[in-house]
């Protein structure tokens, strides 16, 4: 993982905070996530002047009624439901799990050390330690390992 070349842009969501805050969750927590992802995608893109092109995005397909939901909210943030207002040049794209999609599965990778990252920050997690340098940065990549929150890691509330 160390060697290989890719950003990555993450969104967790820590619904003991959301419980304690007292914060409303009638929300889907997934479209959340996806609404944080998709515009630190834009940004990324933005930096990579790729803004003039379609970008596809990968899902792992769920099932018919949530895949179906994604895709609304989906086309939903790319029209314009976004904090910027922006327009997001993104076509998303369902794959089933047996596509064996080399993506998903570092996805698949990645997730478990950035949600205990989350979930008990103060644990010795190495494989965190080693996405810390993967992660899309406030300052592109002139400062990787840093200022990635809130832009490649995103944890809500």
């Amino acid at each position: 993982m160390d060697n290989a070349n890719f950003i990555t842009i993450s969104c967790s969501i820590d619904k003991k905070k959301l419980f304690e805050n007292g914060l409303d969750i009638g929300d889907n927590l997934y479209h959340v996530a996806l609404g944080f992802c998709l515009e630190s995608l834009f940004e990324l893109m933005g930096e990579k002047k790729q803004l003039d092109r379609i970008t596809h995005v990968i899902f792992e397909s769920r099932g018919k009624r949530e895949d179906k939901d994604l895709e609304l909210e989906f086309r939903r943030i790319c029209d314009g439901a976004n904090e910027k207002r922006n327009r997001f040049p993104f076509e998303i794209i369902l794959a089933d799990k047996r596509a064996n999609s080399t993506g998903l599965q570092i996805a698949d990778l990645v997730a478990r050390p950035i949600g205990l990252h989350v979930i008990k920050p103060s644990q010795p997690n190495r494989a965190f330690d080693v996405m810390v340098k993967k992660f899309f940065c406030r300052d592109g990549r002139a400062s990787v390992g840093e200022n990635f929150e809130g832009f490649g890691l995103h944890v809500y509330p």
